[in-house]
């Protein structure tokens, strides 16, 4: 009776572990061959586990405010590069380099990052 518990046991560990890691990688998400440049408005940024996330806001052409979502690689990584909780906040003025969701939504891989001080943050992903 222990081992047929144990063997479920098993089999429900490896299939919660599977999970996180089939659903983690989603470079192939990303339109690799039009990499994008946009400028806009800082309105939250998240130093936070798996990815660092930076939500901002765009004027289109038509002048239309888009929101987007720039994400870029885990906190632990980007420390390295340079990144801190305090290197952007709300308001702030970014440029923004990074590869667009093939599907449209509005998100993007950062390749690079325009601190307003200037300062060129990597990109720290994948």
């Amino acid at each position: 009776m222990k081992t047929k518990q144990f063997a479920i046991l098993t089999v429900i560990i490896g299939v919660l572990m599977g999970v996180p890691i089939v659903a983690h990688h989603a470079a192939s998400s990303y339109d690799r061959d039009h990499p994008i440049t946009l400028k806009g408005t800082v309105t939250e940024y998240r130093f936070s586990n798996p990815h660092v996330q930076i939500h901002f806001e765009v004027q289109n052409t038509e002048g239309l405010v888009e929101r987007w979502i720039a994400e870029s690689g885990p906190p632990q990584r980007l420390y390295r590069t340079g990144w801190t909780t305090k290197s952007l906040k709300p308001g702030d003025q970014i440029t923004v380099t990074g590869l667009p969701m093939k599907d449209g939504r509005k998100q993007l891989s950062v390749r690079k990052l325009i601190a307003p001080n200037g300062q060129e943050l990597g990109e720290g992903a994948e």
